[in-house]
């Protein structure tokens, strides 16, 4: 019996070492060996020949992308756990499935959320700063008082499992936890995590000390945080979000913290990345990360896995465990 075929699996970003590796040994695998964001030319040719595409975040797969897929590509296993790079409608009436990788981002995006909550709240970023400038003077009572974060409330947009791994390191820190969600979560998990549930995010914005943003990027929750909903929060109130720049409207969050109409805030996702509104990069009371909420060795290496055994369960004529179906808030 003549052996089947290894499908055509174009990479386009560069992936860790043991991944590729792996990668080359299962599949016919091309390889971004520079990593360059691959330009729009470059994943016309890969859709247009590739049996199986795995992007990044970096990559825009709409319907325009789309259409010029030939009609071999079957698969788009995506390196990352949003999806909303992806026109998923267009992927679907094509019948192309897309898969992404759930789960193992969970506690690395979380443990980063409480970092930038706690850099936050307590100036650490422009303590780091202070130092380093030659300028600090030594020890004062009133030098760099930041915020105590026990017995404040904590309001999570987006109750999934980041969310909710949020809210478990919160509680260790005296936080009182409240959240708003598509929809109530089990009662067995707000009971767990002492949560209370707010179906109006305008009632809870009002009360809250810190907002956490770990909602997906989605139609409904673009500009999520307008201008109306930021001008909700308390003038002390810190805003973290390490979800998706287009959640928060970016050029009001940068107007709000410059006339210290908000407490601060810390940023790890823009509206238009790399791309960062200038007027944050001159600000103090905001701490700024460059998209790494996920970057810890071991998560690269899971998500690579996962898509690994994404693309061999689809090629073997099974539906991947992680096909994505839709986008839901």
């Amino acid at each position: 019996m003549a052996e089947r075929k290894k499908p055509l699996i174009i990479v386009t970003r560069k992936l860790p070492d043991a991944i590729e590796t792996r990668m080359m040994e299962l599949f016919n695998a091309r390889l971004n060996l520079d990593d360059h964001a691959m330009s729009r030319e470059e994943l016309r040719q890969a859709v247009e020949t590739a049996d199986v595409l795995v992007p990044t975040v970096t990559d825009t797969i709409d319907e325009a992308l789309l259409n010029q897929a030939g009609p071999q590509l079957k698969l788009i296993a995506n390196f990352g756990n949003g999806v909303d790079h992806i026109d998923l409608r267009a992927a679907r009436a094509r019948g192309i499935t897309v898969t992404n990788t759930p789960g193992v981002l969970t506690e690395d995006t979380a443990d980063m959320t409480m970092a930038l909550i706690l850099a936050t709240a307590r100036r650490l970023s422009e303590g780091e700063r202070l130092v380093r400038s030659g300028q600090w003077t030594g020890w004062a009572p009133t030098v760099m008082l930041g915020a105590r974060l026990a017995g404040k409330r904590l309001g999570i947009i987006g109750m999934g499992r980041i969310g909710q791994a949020v809210a478990r390191r919160a509680r260790a820190f005296g936080l009182s936890i409240h959240y708003h969600n598509r929809k109530q979560v089990h009662p067995e998990v707000e009971t767990e995590l002492d949560a209370t549930y707010w179906e109006s995010l305008d009632q809870m914005l009002t009360r809250m000390d810190i907002i956490a943003v770990t909602c997906p990027r989605t139609p409904a929750t673009y500009h999520l945080l307008n201008a109306r909903r930021l001008g909700l929060l308390k003038s002390s109130a810190i805003l973290v979000n390490i979800s998706r720049g287009q959640v928060v409207e970016e050029a009001t969050l940068a107007r709000m913290l410059l006339m210290k109409e908000i407490g601060g805030a810390g940023l790890d996702v823009y509206e238009d990345e790399p791309n960062v509104d200038p007027k944050l990069l001159k600000l103090d009371n905001v701490v700024l990360l460059p998209h790494m909420g996920s970057a810890t060795i071991e998560g690269r290496l899971d998500m690579g896995e996962k898509v690994i055994v994404n693309i061999k369960t689809f090629v073997d004529g099974h539906t991947p465990r992680d096909r994505v179906l839709e986008m839901m808030f």
